[in-house]
């Protein structure tokens, strides 16, 4: 599970580089394999946060664990009134591929894009990946040495872990990566981001959703819990409101949740 969750925000984190800062990227693997799906959600700030349905899954090869399903990809910004969906089939389970496949079939976006992960028993010692697009008016000369520079990749990342979780393992950088793939190109690092993870979950969150339940089913969830708790599905942290806190949030209460903007996120 962790090596699908690090591919996930590794390709999420590369595809929402760029956007408008307001737009968040939702990756997600509905799959039918054991570990159910893994979802990724990302923005152009570097911001990330990811789950995977079924944690505690033993050790297995990551297409073992994604089996079959759908690569689904949800781009959605404030000010848009739909947001964008794009979906293509699982083909290999591996996360990386795949994607690559959706943005060629379902986007028509030519790019080589890998990510991976190296692990140390539970701990991640390594994880990122890269994506190189090719854009209208790119010459035959241009695709050629990058191709060329990708085969540098290979052997620089080794045979002991999947590219480019070696390198990075190895101490090389992002900035290392991209000035191999396009090493005589004149390369200029446009933009530094770091990626961090972020999760906006709080207590005021989970109110805002009680606030959307009819009040039978609230009243029923007290009764038969003494509380109401919830656990955040991304970073893991339990909110619990006992039926006093419930009361006096609800005499406090201002407005329609369901219109609250930052609710709806």
């Amino acid at each position: 599970p962790a090596d699908a969750l690090a591919r996930s925000m590794s390709c999420g984190l590369l595809l929402s580089n760029g956007m408008q800062p307001e737009q968040t990227f939702q990756l997600t693997m509905a799959c039918d394999g054991p570990i159910r799906s893994v979802v990724s959600i990302s923005d152009a700030l570097g911001q990330v946060r990811g789950y995977v349905g079924n944690p505690g899954l033993a050790d297995m090869h990551i297409s073992e664990a994604i089996g079959k399903g759908t690569v689904q990809i949800v781009k959605m910004h404030p000010d848009w009134p739909t947001p964008y969906n794009g979906v293509t089939s699982i083909e290999h389970g591996d996360i990386d591929r795949d994607v690559g496949i959706y943005l060629a079939e379902s986007e028509q976006r030519a790019c080589a894009l890998a990510a991976s992960a190296k692990f140390n028993g539970i701990l991640c010692t390594s994880a990122g990946g890269y994506v190189v697009e090719q854009l209208p008016g790119c010459t035959d000369e241009t695709s050629a040495i990058v191709e060329q520079n990708l085969a540098k990749l290979l052997d620089m990342n080794g045979s002991e872990a999947t590219l480019p979780a070696g390198i990075l393992h190895d101490g090389g950088t992002p900035l290392d990566i991209c000035s191999t793939v396009l090493d005589g190109l004149g390369m200029k690092p446009l933009q530094y981001v770091s990626p961090k993870q972020v999760c906006g979950c709080s207590e005021e969150r989970l109110f805002r959703a009680v606030r959307l339940l009819p009040k039978v089913e609230i009243d029923k969830i007290l009764e038969d819990e003494e509380q109401i708790e919830a656990r955040c599905h991304f970073c893991g942290t339990v909110y619990r409101m006992s039926p006093e806190d419930v009361k006096e949030k609800f005499m406090n209460a201002q407005g329609d949740p369901a219109l609250d903007d930052d609710f709806k996120n």
